[in-house]
């Protein structure tokens, strides 16, 4: 399935929606294009549109793929069951970190996944102020303009740096931890040398979909905190993202009741 996606383009159809969609209203969003969806979880007119014009776009690109975008499926929860089914489906987040977006925060991106048969098998992040893509697809490493990503090495815990949002329990035992409002860019901290480690608890697809592509053609290792394997669809638990899987079963430790 994949040989019949040319990336580039869409990579490019990416890079089009976030400047014609989302860059225009960074910063410059007035108090109507912001609301809250959720008890503490907004929305913006950036997110809505640039969701709706990947959609279009995107059904160009492969025929007859489902799209589950965050939007949509706040709006009708049950296009998440696209992801139980047979077939493709786009996965989309159309920025990702939207409190630091409507706060004119610089922390945000697009996540895009191609999940086929349950099975994500390409995945882009693409950051709209600095223009970085960051790709993967299945077995052929994770990329930033030309450059294969690495996770960083495993090490003691003391020496390890984490994206943790309760981190109360790793309080002294590991170098540093904190969280800054951005799922795609604690992903591209992991592959680009910033962060060893990271532990999230609310598991939608179109937050993980791609990052653990990426993580995973990078080298890392990422498991639901039970063990099992990370498949793209709704969850409950958490999952860590670790260097290695020493480094991981040490952190769980840490992490579990």
């Amino acid at each position: 399935m994949t040989s019949l996606i040319d990336v580039e383009r869409v990579s490019t159809i990416i890079r089009d929606v976030a400047a014609a969609e989302i860059l225009p209203r960074f910063r410059n969003l007035t108090a109507g294009q912001i609301r809250e969806k959720q008890p503490g979880q907004l929305v913006t007119e950036a997110d809505i549109e640039a969701e709706r014009v990947l959609t279009l776009r995107l059904a160009d690109v492969l025929p007859g793929a489902a799209c589950v975008g965050e939007e949509a499926v706040a709006a009708n929860p049950t296009f998440l069951s696209a992801l139980e089914r047979s077939g493709a489906v786009w996965v989309i987040d159309p920025v990702d970190g939207t409190s630091n977006f409507a706060q004119g925060l610089t922390r945000f991106a697009v996540i895009l996944a191609l999940v086929v048969d349950g099975v994500t098998r390409i995945g882009w992040i693409f950051d709209p102020v600095s223009g970085r893509m960051t790709i993967a697809e299945r077995g052929s490493g994770a990329w930033e303009s030309g450059r294969r990503l690495s996770v960083l090495p495993g090490g003691p815990l003391e020496t390890l740096v984490g994206s943790v949002k309760r981190s109360a329990r790793l309080a002294g035992r590991v170098a540093r931890v904190g969280r800054k409002g951005s799922a795609a860019h604690d992903y591209l901290d992991l592959v680009t040398g910033k962060l060893h480690f990271a532990h999230f608890r609310r598991l939608m697809p179109w937050d993980h979909a791609a990052g653990m592509l990426i993580h995973a053609e990078a080298g890392g290792y990422g498991r639901l905190i039970d063990g099992s394997a990370y498949r793209p669809r709704f969850h409950d638990g958490a999952l860590l993202l670790a260097p290695d899987e020493d480094s991981w079963s040490s952190l769980r430790t840490l992490l579990v009741d």
